[in-house]
């Protein structure tokens, strides 16, 4: 019997706006804090803690002070690395986290014979298996070759940060087949920000909503605690930090906009709300920019609100809307590379999504640009072997 907590795609760091990127944070701490007031044995988390592979350095202080709060509380961490916070070259903060005896991240494994051997991480009874996840999906070829260095007699969990085939739905990615698993008791899985079970695979969703739509429908971030010994073992966790009231608004008169608007927030109370204002139509008469934004957000500062969030991707003037538009889609990128080695077939292909994801590393606070120019050369070595 074994009582754990199942966490996944936290995005430390993620948000742009710091009032959303303080609130990540928070829900984070109050899911710890559950963990600890709940006494569950250990903790996992199945990828993407941080939003990057070095996220800020301010981001680090305050993740390394809850992750102290549970060792303290003698609950330890067992996680793995997701398409986020992954690194070609191996290296990221999570190894810091993991020295500074934090956490442990369970990734260990082996090719050997064209297979992939992971290795069991044991705590007590349990033995807990790894792999992390990749940019654009690289990681589901792998896992299709993926076998368990056996721990008999042990309750086996597996932390994946993947897409599986039950859970994908329409989303044109590749995604990996459940019949391809190796078997364990319980599939601890992280990446799609979904709140997902199919027999023992199951997706927490994410510990606070990462973007505008995840706001919507989602509300709040949650995660699971997992006790084996009770009939129904899935305890869902809700964290609820801030409320949120959203307003769709169609407007056809950029120019009367700001005040149809400004009607419909004071129609609401929104003291200490997060405001989601999605504003879409096909604009007859006046321009985007005759919408007084600032005007709006004042008047909802003035109700109390904590945060206005606007989204006006769906509003469109007459000629916009005849223009052919990109899809809006987060595999845009899948899909991008996808359509280029269809028409320029080569064997450098399969090494774009690697060289995006190393060309994509960000400069860090303090580090050098000789530093940084390094870190950037040796990640793009390993992608050629070199």
């Amino acid at each position: 019997m074994v009582k754990f907590a199942h966490i996944a795609d936290v995005h430390l760091g993620g948000w742009k706006q710091q009032p959303l990127q303080d609130l990540n944070l928070e829900s984070f701490k109050k899911a710890l804090e559950i963990c600890i007031g709940e006494k569950v044995e250990f903790v996992v988390i199945a990828g993407d803690l941080f939003d990057a592979a070095f996220p800020p350095i301010d981001v680090l202080k305050e993740s390394f002070a809850e992750f102290r709060k549970l060792k303290e509380a003698g609950i330890p961490c067992f996680l793995i690395a997701g398409s986020h916070d992954y690194s070609v070259s191996g290296k990221t903060f999570l190894d810091v986290l993991e020295k500074a005896g934090f956490c442990k991240n369970v990734a260990v494994f082996e090719e050997k014979n064209d297979r992939i051997i992971l290795s069991p991480t044991i705590h007590k009874g349990v033995a807990l298996y790894g792999y992390p996840g990749k940019t654009s999906g690289l990681e589901v070829g792998d896992l299709r070759r993926a076998q368990f260095d056996e721990a008999p007699g042990l309750f086996k969990i597996f932390l994946l940060h993947t897409t599986i085939d039950k859970a994908k739905g329409n989303l044109p990615i590749d995604a990996l087949e459940i019949s391809k698993v190796p078997k364990a008791d319980y599939y601890a899985l992280g990446h799609l920000h979904i709140d997902f079970q199919y027999e023992n695979f199951v997706y927490p969703g994410p510990i606070f909503p990462n973007n505008f739509q995840e706001l919507e429908d989602l509300q709040h971030g949650r995660f699971y605690i997992v006790d084996s010994s009770l009939e129904k073992p899935l305890k869902r966790i809700d964290l609820k930090i801030k409320n949120v009231v959203s307003f769709d608004i169609e407007v056809k008169n950029a120019i009367r906009a700001t005040e149809q608007i400004l009607s419909e927030l004071e129609k609401q109370d929104l003291e200490d709300k997060i405001v989601l204002l999605r504003i879409r139509g096909i604009l007859e008469s006046g321009k985007h920019s005759d919408i007084k934004f600032a005007k709006i957000e004042e008047t909802a500062k003035k109700k109390g609100a904590f945060f206005l969030l606007r989204n006006t991707h769906d509003l469109k003037t007459k000629e916009a809307e005849i223009a052919t538009e990109i899809p809006e889609t987060e595999n845009i990128e899948e899909e991008s590379i996808k359509k280029y080695s269809e028409q320029n077939p080569a064997a450098f292909n399969k090494f774009i999504p690697q060289i995006m994801s190393a060309l994509s590393t960000e400069k860090q606070e303090g580090e050098t640009t000789e530093s940084f120019t390094n870190r950037l050369l040796d990640e793009t070595k390993k992608i050629f072997a070199i």
